[in-house]
């Protein structure tokens, strides 16, 4: 099924450029110049990833990525001249699944897109089993997580953190190995993106966040006992 990217750009020429490499390796293209035309078009079309710039003139890339956020698990890079580390971890605080700076390549971009969209749909998968572990339900199919039956939306990065440490309950993994299979090898970032979603995800299990276990200088643990 062809995939709708929603491009949020106000500098013409780099996103008719994104467009144009997007459209050629098969993807539906939609393009807003600023945030508030960006939130109109994901609210009336599907859109199966988001392209975000940060500085887009009337509702800036921060808020924009928060209010879908909201409401859509829907993968999110976000674009940005800036390289401070700080904007990147606020980026990955309000849900972004990956960053890219400017200037970038292109044809560099829609390679990470494909990488997120298969890194994505291979969590989901195709085996509609259910996990159940503690009170908490992930139906694999359905993309779906459920803490004491009550339905808990979960960014991608933020599911696909927590579908690893139950699929590897029991072990302690480094930041580093969390790092290489959750966001993948070629992911450059620093392991502090790895902190910053455990505590995401422990927050969103609420009073089941001690199934995340700190291990001093190690990692972490997913481990239920009751």
């Amino acid at each position: 099924m062809e995939k709708n990217i929603l491009i949020v750009e106000d500098e013409e020429r780099m996103r008719e450029i994104t467009s144009d490499y997007f459209k050629a390796s098969g993807f539906n293209v939609f393009e807003a110049v600023n945030g508030q035309e960006g939130l109109d078009i994901f609210e009336l079309n599907k859109i199966d990833l988001v392209i975000l710039d940060i500085m887009i003139p009337e509702i800036d890339g921060w808020t924009v990525c928060k209010r879908i956020r909201k409401k859509s698990n829907v993968p999110i890079i976000m674009l940005t001249a800036r390289s401070d580390e700080d904007d990147k971890l606020m980026g990955f605080e309000l849900g972004a699944d990956d960053y890219v700076t400017k200037p970038f390549s292109p044809k560099v971009l829609v390679a990470r897109a494909k990488t997120l969209f298969k890194r994505v749909e291979g969590s989901v998968g195709l085996n509609d089993s259910i996990i159940n572990v503690g009170s908490i339900e992930i139906d694999k199919k359905a993309y779906i997580v459920k803490i004491d039956g009550e339905e808990i939306n979960f960014a991608s990065k933020e599911y696909n953190l927590l579908l690893y440490l139950i699929e590897n309950k029991g072990t302690v993994l480094s930041r580093e190995r969390i790092l290489n299979n959750v966001w993948g090898y070629d992911y450059l970032g620093e392991l502090r993106v790895v902190d910053t979603h455990i505590k995401k995800v422990r927050k969103k299990l609420m009073d089941k966040s001690n199934y995340i276990h700190t291990v001093i200088r190690a990692g972490y643990k997913f481990e239920v006992k009751e």
